[in-house]
């Protein structure tokens, strides 16, 4: 069902190349031709004006993190207990969020974009999901991560805490997430961890999320790579904490749709993937394309961009109190080559920018020799 890719396998040798990475990651996203919507920055405590939401890039770090924490097989912080004060200066999570003008005024609820690593909200969004939601007149915001989601994903949190925080207040309401890769695991990092921020939304939805980690991170940091890599590897202090006391909150709904071909988030299969969730009080739909369309071969990065499948299980989740339903997706959209808001026109020339960022972000991220020390807060 997916169109000519010839450079899906670029990611393999793209996560071989990061082991081997040194310099800062530059670039923007060359190509696009789709004109989203225009967005406002937020800051904190004033009326949003009309600007673009900068990105924020970390300085690099040649040397490697601290090892993990003596302490890091001890008990975590219990469910309840009260999050941190962001450790991020304001000014540099308020030019991470960008919106869209509705978001104040309309009705429909806003969904958060959080993009997968290595990438930008621009670079992972602007060609498929913002189209498709601004077409529709959906509200929507996006944060852009640290250093295109490659810095410690602890950090990252702050940065989705401050976004639903400050989404549900711009909106007025609750809010819903839509999460690719590292970014449909990186909200559950602030539910975790801010216990506020759970009353604050509605669903959850995670493509391909790295909810448990993935089996590739181990050769793709043989030799060092960037703290995310390290944070993702299966088995982490990082995924251990993440995973603790619950995986899912009472009052939100869950909906993790995944491929079984998937090879970046590894293994991914129908028993025991990677990407689902179990356990806790949320209404979870676990749910992998192929048991709607069977001969589906989405790879990782097509379900983060073009996936039409995956696509239609968003857009079920959302309308249906945040629970997608795999019965609910009629067969003809196995017959789709791509999701609704992608260009098809102008697909070749995105998704070839798309794949080459990620190969670029991987191969020229300064690397780390160890996975970073978990944050004090992550404890009792």
């Amino acid at each position: 069902m997916n169109p000519p890719t010839i450079f899906c396998a670029g990611i393999l040798v793209a996560l071989a190349l990061a082991a081997c990475g040194s310099g800062t990651t530059t670039g923007a996203f060359p190509g696009s031709q789709n004109g989203t919507a225009s967005g406002i920055a937020l800051n904190p405590g004033a009326t949003p004006t009309p600007a673009p939401a900068p990105r924020t890039t970390p300085a690099p770090v040649a040397t490697a993190t601290a090892t993990p924490a003596a302490g890091a097989s001890a008990s975590y912080a219990p469910l309840g207990q009260t999050g941190p004060a962001l450790s991020v200066p304001a000014a540099q999570l308020a030019a991470s969020l960008s919106c869209t003008p509705n978001v104040a005024t309309s009705a429909s609820t806003t969904i958060l974009l959080v993009p997968g690593t290595t990438l930008t909200p621009s670079v992972n969004f602007s060609w498929n999901y913002e189209r498709a939601f601004s077409a529709n007149a959906i509200p929507w915001c996006a944060v852009t991560l640290p250093d295109n989601a490659m810095a410690d994903i602890q950090t990252a949190g702050e940065y989705v805490v401050y976004a639903i925080r400050s989404v549900a207040a711009l909106s007025g309401k609750k809010i819903d997430i839509l999460g690719y890769s590292q970014g449909g695991m990186v909200p559950r990092w602030a539910l975790r961890f801010w216990p506020d921020t759970r009353r604050l939304v509605i669903a959850y939805v995670g493509l391909d999320p790295s909810n448990h980690g993935t089996i590739d991170a181990y050769p793709a940091c043989a030799a060092g790579c960037a703290p995310a890599l390290w944070q993702q590897q299966t088995g982490s202090h990082f995924l251990a904490a993440l995973n603790s006391g619950a995986e899912t909150f009472a009052g939100i709904a869950y909906t993790v749709v995944y491929s079984d071909t998937d090879e970046v988030v590894v293994p991914n299969l129908p028993v025991d993937s990677s990407s689902s969730l179990s356990g806790g009080g949320g209404a979870i739909a676990n749910i992998s394309v192929q048991s709607i369309c069977p001969t589906d071969v989405s790879d990782h990065l097509a379900m983060g961009s073009y996936d039409p499948v995956g696509y239609a299980l968003a857009l079920d989740a959302y309308t249906h109190a945040g629970l997608a339903s795999a019965s609910r997706i009629p067969l003809s959209t196995c017959l789709e080559t791509l999701q609704p808001g992608v260009d098809a026109a102008a697909f070749p020339i995105n998704y070839a920018n798309y794949l080459a960022y990620v190969a670029n972000t991987l191969a020229t991220t300064p690397f780390v020799s160890a996975e970073p020390t978990l944050a004090p807060y992550v404890y009792p």
